[in-house]
């Protein structure tokens, strides 16, 4: 029998990765791209008014996502202020609760494994990637993954208050960006029932109390959001959902295949083992019962429920494939959109892994020695990423030569462990190691880096130094440089291709050389050159009046 582990041991670990992970250095570097900047404004914009209904940006209704996010960050701001960090903080509690949440149905419902599938999700690239990022995946794939495991454990238990969270964190799911997460949901549910042909299943699971509970908790904010803005469900609908999915409208175009890669990437350093899970899976797909060998000192019934002919097992490769095929088809395509599947591979790993311990196997060569090179050799580019970042190549420097060194090290130590030591249940402690020098290279080595090349809190600062109290516009620059601007110097600025240049005097910031162009448009007016951002080429001119 499985030996209850010492829970508050694992809650203090877990907290300690988490803390790490998600929350450790998320000012280190300023918003990125052009959701975390528009996306934290919404909010600021929202808690400036008080208005928990009609996201703005620009004081104008800004109406592409719901509001869950936005929630959350407004709480962050009153308590924390108004920062960048701040608007990051959502994601990193959505994470958090994400993994505690693993942490506690595993310790229920599959003993022995809590630990591990916990500490693989906390782990995972693509969990902690979006853990410190200030947009709507990481608060969808946490909702949903706390409905799907709360479906999974009343079809194990029957328990109707776990069929009322999966309803509850679903109805989450559909307030964090919308209907994709009921309609995945429904997917996921749909298929198991027919792969496990009792269609009794599906009338089951449809739930008239739970059905409540989902449309008490996320049809209110629809319902208000729409009566105040009687254009919501066209542009919401129509455009964000179906329009995105069907055409290229947002200019995110990728092949078929794009979310393979993407998926790889995002399973690092558990890739290599999620693949052997799936293949494993898979192979077991159709028998009935395990067929388990007896082995001295075991339970053969944990052995039997972590195969992989567990219908828990089926339900999670359904829940990791399906998605990935759903947005596979998508004509608009980015690397959040299949997040919520991430931890369906999370948990086959450790479904996997406590299977190989009960039969007592250990990793083949070419698995140890995969594992190795994908769990240590991104220490190399994490020790260089400055030079990547700026000079978009690998620099070497004594630092990038000691984390090569390093790497080395590890990965032997990881494959001596794994192949000669104890096996499986050294896989937590020998991969977790190299993640967090990675992790911490990366703050270390990036963030400078990053703020210069990738975010406008730099730019901003210069502008604050150089300002003489003149109005701002700004003329052909990117929607990063626009958005992130409107963050840092909170205000809304004309934008000359749209006819919005100013009467009077005013600072315009552009790109470099373009010149020419500039002084057609500003059609005689005078110019004069007050300074440059050399990492993202920008200029800023003091304009005269007209």
């Amino acid at each position: 029998m499985t030996e209850r582990r010492p829970l508050s041991r694992d809650l203090l670990l877990l907290a300690c990765f988490c803390g790490f992970f998600f929350f450790f250095g998320l000012g280190y570097f300023g918003l990125t791209g052009a959701d975390e900047p528009r996306y934290a404004q919404v909010a600021r914009e929202m808690l400036a008014r008080f208005d928990w209904i009609t996201p703005t940006l620009g004081g104008k209704p800004w109406l592409e996502k719901p509001p869950l996010y936005y929630w959350q960050a407004m709480l962050a701001y009153h308590i924390f202020g108004v920062t960048d960090w701040a608007a990051r903080l959502p994601s990193a509690f959505d994470a958090a609760f994400m993994v505690f949440a693993i942490y506690f149905f595993l310790r229920r419902y599959r003993p022995g494994i809590e630990l591990d599938g916990a500490l693989f999700a906390a782990s995972g690239a693509a969990v902690i990637g979006f853990a410190r990022a200030a947009s709507t995946d990481m608060p969808l794939a946490a909702m949903f993954t706390i409905a799907m495991i709360a479906w999974l454990g009343w079809y194990e238990s029957k328990k109707k208050w776990l069929l009322a969270a999966f309803y509850a964190f679903t109805g989450l799911g559909m307030l964090a960006k919308g209907p994709v997460s009921p309609f995945l949901a429904a997917l996921i549910i749909v298929c198991f029932a027919f792969t496990q042909r009792d269609s009794p299943l599906i009338r089951a699971t449809l739930w008239l109390p739970g059905i409540l509970i989902f449309c008490v908790v996320s049809l209110p904010w629809y319902v208000a959001v729409q009566i105040k803005n009687p254009e919501f469900l066209k542009i919401f609908i129509l455009q964000h959902n179906l329009e995105r999915f069907s055409t290229n409208l947002y200019r995110h175009a990728q092949p078929f295949w794009y979310y393979i890669p993407v998926a790889l990437l995002a399973l690092f350093p558990w890739v290599v083992f999620v693949i052997a899970a799936l293949y494993r899976g898979i192979r077991e797909w159709n028998k009935r019962s395990a067929q388990v060998p007896s082995v001295a000192g075991d339970d053969s019934s944990e052995l039997r429920s972590n195969s992989g002919a567990d219908p828990f097992n089926r339900f999670l490769i359904l829940w990791f494939l399906l998605p990935i095929f759903f947005f596979s088809i998508s004509r608009s395509k980015l690397p959040g959109y299949i997040l919520p599947a991430i931890p369906a591979g999370i948990l086959l790993l450790a479904l996997y892994v406590r299977q190989s311990q009960l039969l007592r196997k250990k990793p083949g060569m070419v698995a140890a020695i995969l594992h190795a090179l994908v769990a240590t050799l991104l220490l190399i580019p994490a020790a260089g990423a400055s030079g990547i970042i700026l000079h978009d190549r690998l620099l070497l420097n004594p630092l990038v030569e000691a984390a090569a060194v390093l790497a080395f090290i590890l990965a032997l130590f990881i494959i001596i462990i794994l192949k000669w030591g104890p096996g499986f249940p050294a896989l937590r402690l020998a991969t977790l190691l190299p993640a967090l020098l990675i992790v911490a290279a990366l703050l270390k080595t990036s963030s400078t880096a990053i703020d210069a090349r990738f975010s406008e809190r730099l730019v901003a600062r210069q502008i604050e130094q150089i300002d003489h109290g003149l109005p701002i516009a700004l003329f052909d620059v990117r929607r990063e440089t626009a958005y992130g601007l409107a963050f840092y110097l909170n205000q809304d600025f004309p934008e000359y291709e749209t006819g919005q240049l100013p009467e009077g005097e005013h600072i315009l910031i552009t790109r470099e050389q373009i010149t020419t162009e500039l002084q057609s448009t500003i059609q005689g007016r005078k110019l004069l050159l007050l300074g440059h951002f050399a990492p993202q080429h920008l200029n800023y001119y003091w304009i005269s009046a007209r």
